[in-house]
């Protein structure tokens, strides 16, 4: 590689609607020292290139206001947090036997060096991602995933959604034996979370809708809860002993509703809201059951060291929904903002 090669990517000059989508043909990036340049084979789609492109996550103290996941964006910026694919060069001090090597990137920023940092950054928001040709990171972020039998659409499909989803489970602590209740489960994050429940030796109790049913029950749900019809009742009906963790992307009028039917010592996690950002409960119902709710952004390193391990034995195998080409990002958000699909999303720089 040399620094006169150019590339395509797509990158956002603004915040806005899918129009804020421009192809471009920018400079290959040269890996500094430590890191690595990967060209790209997959990159997978997530909600939060949605609402990084629309500026979606608001501000402490003022929820309304445009912003990325963590701050203001640096525009323009090329999204995409997902990617596997090839290591083609190194930057000083980097082993050269990466060269060659399948990786998948760990997309997350970290605030500090250790094993259980939290993130406060991700590619595709804080710096460049993967809707290009090829991409930088940092060489401890990059996972040799050479061996795995997965693809490179399900590879990609795993850091963010995945990793969100085993953060959860580690955070909330579910063990084999006990029952979990995932909500949004055909969703991306959902869905890794019934496969990651399951693969862990949980009940899982999934609330998805319509169409969607079939397919959740086929990634790994014991019983599904359909989210037309009264909710908490079908949650009783389905787990009479109470829930130990709720594994929950929605928020909204689900936790208060939820809480009650946790087991003594349940655990609420948190890691999204779909179903609306502003939550009531009976604050009773936590306290005098030892019940914990849980925030939960992504991973951790050691998560995501977990979840690597996952891939090279295929102990997760990722649904594919549609695959584009990288100059038709837009249509790719389009699909992914009408949320019709069951799994992910790609597309192939």
């Amino acid at each position: 590689m040399n620094a006169s090669q150019v590339m395509r990517a797509v990158r956002i000059t603004g915040h806005g609607g899918p129009e804020v989508l421009e192809l471009a043909e920018v400079a290959v990036p040269t890996p500094e020292a430590g890191e690595v340049l990967v060209r790209v084979g997959a990159v997978a789609l997530n909600n939060t290139d949605l609402w990084t492109r629309e500026g979606a996550y608001g501000r402490p103290g003022d929820p309304g206001a445009k912003s990325g996941w963590r701050g203001p964006v640096g525009f323009p910026r090329i999204q995409g947090a997902d990617v596997a694919g090839r290591v083609v060069a190194v930057g000083t001090g980097v082993e050269q036997s990466l060269v060659g090597r399948r990786v998948v990137v760990d997309p997350a920023i970290y605030d500090s060096e250790g094993p259980d940092a939290n993130p406060v950054g991700l590619m595709g928001s804080e710096r460049d991602g993967g809707y290009a040709e090829y991409v930088t990171a940092p060489a401890e972020r990059v996972h040799d995933v050479t061996e795995s039998p997965l693809t490179d659409d399900q590879l990609a499909s795993l850091p963010t959604a995945y990793g969100t989803a085993l953060g959860m489970i580690e955070r909330g602590r579910l063990r084999k034996g006990e029952t979990g209740l995932v909500s949004g489960a055909s969703g991306g994050v959902g869905l890794a979370l019934v496969q990651l429940a399951r693969a862990r030796g949980a009940t899982v109790l999934a609330i998805s809708s319509g169409p969607k049913i079939d397919a959740v029950r086929e990634a790994g749900a014991h019983a599904v809860i359909d989210r037309a019809g009264d909710i908490a009742e079908q949650i009783r009906a389905a787990a009479p002993d109470g829930i130990d963790v709720a594994l929950d992307v929605v928020a909204g009028e689900l936790v208060g509703e939820g809480l009650p039917l946790l087991r003594e010592g349940g655990r609420w996690v948190i890691a999204g809201a779909l179903g609306g950002y502003d939550v009531t409960f009976d604050v009773r119902r936590l306290y005098l059951h030892n019940a914990q709710v849980i925030g939960s952004a992504m991973h951790t390193p050691t998560h995501f060291g977990l979840l690597m391990d996952l891939a090279r034995r295929a102990e997760v195998q990722p649904v594919i929904a549609a695959a584009f080409p990288l100059e038709q990002a837009a249509e790719a958000q389009e699909e992914l903002s009408r949320r019709e699909h069951v799994g992910k999303i790609v597309m192939h720089p």
